[in-house]
């Protein structure tokens, strides 16, 4: 199939490599023109414009979009949308929001085009491995994009989960899940590296994948790290959040579920980006006022 895709960055350029791999025809187009060169090496036609898909594209055309979600998605489908035309397939396989895909998905019908929101997990390493995607919007055009979602998935690895929302919908709860996850390697092996028992992780990482309840490919990458760097001593402990965490929490809200893991490694999240804690501080000085407890000064 042929099939362009808007953003060239980690996600975005090993998608359209995989992709022509696989024998698709793939254009590429980035604001920065020195992804020109990546693209060209990756098999990737480059294309000056977003008008350019127009021509470059035989009908149903389909573009993929892979920017930063916001303004850059919805500044990326606005253009499109005036580019494409009736019958054509936009797929945001970005982070983005459940109901702006909704929202996107209902403007975009209004003029012919069609919408699919794409939840895509697997980071740099599906280019090799695959990836997971979960796809919504109308199933119908979901069967004409099928060939290239197999063609990018592991084996196994994709499905239409619902109506237009439910990709992105899956792939927020799929990212809460994921940070609770992460907390949880995190403390262990913190417990670990600061007991007596001066542990090999990288080895223990190893271990617990081979039967263990909490094997998973995030501990093969635990290992890979511990390899790299057995005290992580080249890497500053600040932790950034994509921000589907927050959504994710905020919809157990909404929803009256409870959901204190996802929430509190949000919370560590933020906590691993102050150089200097104030309420800490004000703990510590309100110990010393009403228990005469010593404090550490600066």
């Amino acid at each position: 199939m042929q099939v362009g895709i808007v953003g060239l960055g980690k996600m975005g350029i090993r998608m359209g490599a995989r992709l022509v791999s696989r024998g698709h025809h793939v254009f590429g187009y980035d604001l920065d023109t020195a992804k020109r060169e990546e693209a060209r090496n990756a098999g990737i036609v480059w294309a000056e414009e977003l008008s350019h898909f127009k021509t470059l594209q035989q009908q149903p055309r389909v573009v993929i979009v892979m920017v930063p979600a916001g303004t850059p998605t919805q500044d990326s489908i606005d253009k499109l949308s005036d580019v494409l035309s009736d019958g054509d397939v936009i797929i945001d396989g970005g982070n983005s929001h459940y109901k702006d895909s909704m929202r996107r998905a209902a403007l975009l019908k209004e003029r012919g085009i069609q919408f699919l929101d794409a939840g895509v997990s697997g980071g740099v390493w599906g280019l090799e491995h695959g990836f997971c995607i979960m796809v919504g919007g109308d199933e119908e055009s979901f069967k004409v994009v099928e060939p290239l979602i197999r063609d990018l998935a592991q084996e196994n690895g994709y499905a239409h989960v619902g109506p237009s929302g439910a990709g992105h919908f899956a792939k927020m709860v799929h990212n809460g899940i994921e940070y609770g996850m992460l907390q949880a390697y995190g403390e262990g092996f913190e417990i670990l590296h600061k007991s007596q028992f001066n542990y090999d992780l990288a080895k223990l990482a190893e271990l617990w994948n081979h039967g263990s309840v909490v094997r998973s490919w995030l501990l093969e990458l635990a290992k890979l790290a511990f390899e790299e760097s057995p005290d992580l001593a080249d890497i500053r402990g600040y932790v950034e959040d994509s921000g589907e965490g927050r959504w994710a929490i905020q919809e157990a809200i909404d929803l009256d579920v409870p959901v204190p893991v996802i929430a509190l490694s949000l919370m560590s999240r933020l906590a691993s980006r102050q150089e200097e804690s104030f309420s800490a501080k004000l703990i510590a000085a309100l110990r010393r006022q009403f228990g005469g407890h010593s404090v550490r000064r600066e």
